[in-house]
Parts: C-alpha cells; structure tokens; sequence
C-alpha cells in the first residue's frame, strides 16, 4: 500500500473513533430507555412533558459536561480523572502539572455540536415528537427525515476535521505514553 493511502486510511479510521467518542454513549442508552416511559410512548399527559423535559435537559447536560473532563494515566497505570479548567484540570489530586489540560476554545466548539447532535435525537424521537408537538404536519415528517443527516454529516466534518484530544470520562487514555510522559517529566 501506498503511504498516501494508509494516512488517509489511518486519518479516516480515527475520524470515525472520534465520532464513536462523540455522544456519550451511557447517556444516550438512558434517554433511549427511559424516553417511552417518560413520554408513555408519545401520549403524553401535562405530567409527562414535564419528566419528559427534564430528562432532555439532564442527558444534554451531561452530553455537554463530558466535553469538559479529561484523564490522564500515570507511570503506575492509574488513571485520574478531572474536569477542564482555565488553569488545567480540577481537581489536581497530584503534585504534577497539568497546565496542559487547561480548557481551549475547541472544547467549546465540541460541546456546541455534541448539544447540537443530542438535541437531534431527543427532540425528533417519535415519543418526543408525538407528545410535544402531535399536530406535526407532512412538513414537518420531512423535515425530521432530513435534519438528522444534514446535523449529522455537518458534525461529522467539524468532528472529523477537529478531533478533540480530550479522554474524558468513558474514554480514558489508553497507554501511558499519551500526555503521562509530558506530565511525569
């Protein structure tokens, strides 16, 4: 194989991981799961939209809130986990600096698309559809078809173009090497 060919096979394979890493999938399986309850599959009472909000809310919450989380992995193999601030990670449970896990404006720009991304899902879920806005027309049944490719194939570039270098939680570093050897020196 040409070495063209295997870096762009190579860039395209952790474009992909990288979009596996997008949605925390933890979350997403919750609003799945617990989405038609909530809704009582779409035949919603005053009760359930409230649930049914606030379930959104929460899950794009922590969608966003793992933008910001990082990890790191010492020589010893643990791996420490934090939260990303201007300063660097918080809370700083070593004598080690992590100056360079401070917050950058990519972490904002991935935490907008990854809103953007889940706002897709749980706003046109069906259950969601059926119970918040019933009298969706032939209009609107088009529009829910053909929004989630557009929002997908558009995050899909800014995430593949962009990658985000953070292991949050869920997704920690996998060697040693990866910022422990920065740290560690």
């Amino acid at each position: 194989m040409s070495t063209t060919f295997k870096s762009i096979r190579d860039r395209t394979y952790s474009g992909v991981g990288d979009l596996i890493r997008l949605l925390p999938t933890g979350t997403v399986f919750l609003f799945q799961f617990l989405n038609p309850v909530l809704t009582n599959n779409g035949h919603c009472l005053l009760i359930n939209k409230y649930l049914t909000g606030a379930l959104i809310v929460i899950c794009a919450f922590s969608c966003c809130f793992t933008c910001f989380t990082d990890s790191y992995r010492t020589r010893d193999g643990y791996v420490h986990y934090g939260i990303a601030t201007m300063k660097g990670l918080w809370p700083d449970s070593s004598s080690k600096d992590l100056s360079s896990y401070r917050l950058r404006v990519g972490d904002f720009v991935h935490a907008f698309f990854t809103l953007i991304v889940f706002s897709v899902i749980s706003l046109l879920d069906s259950n969601t559809v059926n119970c918040f806005y019933p009298g969706f027309g032939s209009t609107g049944k088009i529009f829910l078809m053909v929004l989630p490719p557009v929002i997908g194939v558009i995050s899909g570039i800014v995430f593949t173009v962009f990658p985000s270098k953070r292991h949050g939680i869920g997704n920690p570093s996998e060697n040693n090497d990866d910022n422990a050897s920065k740290i560690e020196k």
